[in-house]
């Protein structure tokens, strides 16, 4: 199945999870599970969340940043993959200059 990512509509998501700034992302959401790709200007954050009910995987496509993940932090860039399984906790920051682009997929389980 051929999700479109290049027709999709942009969302402009403010303060995602509890973060900072704007997450920009094409979503795809078939009501179990999500399939993302996003963009955090510089400054911007994705919140500190945990998955309950499901895992995400995030593959960084452009620029660096950094995720807190339960007690410790992970410093990303690209093409480096975080995976956050489901019962853990996690957040993604945009510490640098420049974009940081991603590709996430959030499964429920």
């Amino acid at each position: 199945m051929n999700i479109g990512l290049k027709e999709m509509e942009v969302q402009i998501l403010p303060n995602f999870k509890g973060g900072e700034g704007e997450l920009i992302a094409k979503m795809q959401f078939d009501g179990t599970n999500r399939i993302l790709y996003g963009t955090l200007k510089s400054g911007s954050t994705i919140g500190y969340h945990k998955h309950e009910t499901n895992s995400e995987i995030i593959y960084i496509l452009k620029g660096k940043g950094k995720c807190l993940y339960d007690d410790g932090e992970e410093i990303l860039s690209e093409g480096d993959c975080h995976y956050c399984p489901k019962g853990h906790s996690h957040s993604l920051i945009n510490n640098s200059d420049d974009d940081l682009t991603f590709f996430a997929v959030v499964p429920e389980q």
